[in-house]
């Protein structure tokens, strides 16, 4: 019989990051390839994106090095075999929205619109990936919650409701993206974690989410990573030059395995 041990199943590495469109604060260069270099050094497995612009005929007029493709066709490339993307924004120049790249195949997924109004829209980007050795698919949602809180409130109401919906209470499960909570009660760890017996990845190795904006000198607890039936590994958040100037978030990372 050729089956495979937990033990044997190496670490799934994991990141998230807001890309800022591919550019850099204040919009002044395009600063994609050098991200895409960025984030092939993580060599993580999983990747979650926001703000990622599917099209932008402007930036293309203005930058002649906008790559053609969708950028997270250009960020995948030959590295994450697959990828998905749910785009949320729609407007006269082109669009934006959530991604994810994956080593391995995405099984299926599926973009929800939970926008709370349509000045600001938003989306629930989930996917199912089949991960080598795992018994059950891995059930992946990318976020970016809305600016105001009765906005975010909203919004997680409905992502409870999905993964309650769709998500077996036995298979692993992963939550990250900008949650744009910076209330020092840590709204989504209250409302959403609890309820699904989830923990944010820097919150339970330090007690609180790690630092991720503004880029240059974080100090508001954006971004994060919550898991379900998983145990986590080493957590980080991405300090290097380069990342101080890639976009106007911070990168974090995590290593996670069956538990």
């Amino acid at each position: 019989m050729n089956s495979v041990t937990q033990t044997s199943v190496r670490p799934l590495r994991v990141a998230t990051y807001n890309i800022h469109k591919g550019l850099s604060i204040f919009n002044r260069r395009v600063v994609i390839h050098a991200l895409r270099d960025q984030l092939r050094a993580l060599d993580a497995d999983v990747v979650f994106l926001q703000e990622v612009a599917g099209r932008h005929d402007m930036h293309a007029r203005r930058h002649g090095n906008w790559p053609r493709e969708p950028q997270h066709e250009f960020l995948a490339d030959a590295v994450w075999q697959d990828h998905a993307y749910g785009r949320n924004a729609v407007y006269d120049n082109g669009e934006h929205g959530n991604a994810m790249l994956s080593r391995y195949p995405i099984l299926r997924w599926e973009n929800q619109d939970v926008s709370s109004h349509r000045f600001e829209r938003r989306g629930l980007l989930h996917a199912e990936i089949a991960v080598p050795g795992w018994p059950e698919p891995l059930h992946c949602v990318c976020v970016h919650l809305a600016l105001t809180a009765r906005g975010r409130g909203r919004q997680l109401e409905h992502l409870r409701q999905r993964v309650e919906r769709m998500v077996p209470d036995s298979a692993p499960l992963i939550v990250a993206g900008d949650f744009n909570d910076w209330h020092w009660r840590h709204r989504a760890t209250h409302e959403f974690a609890h309820p699904l017996n989830m923990h944010e990845v820097f919150e339970a190795g330090n007690g609180r989410p790690a630092r991720s904006f503004p880029a240059l000198l974080p100090f508001l607890r954006l971004d994060r990573i919550y898991v379900r039936g998983l145990h986590v590994g080493d957590a980080s958040v991405q300090r290097g030059h380069g990342w101080r100037h890639s976009s106007d978030h911070r990168a974090l990372t995590c290593e996670v395995s069956l538990i």
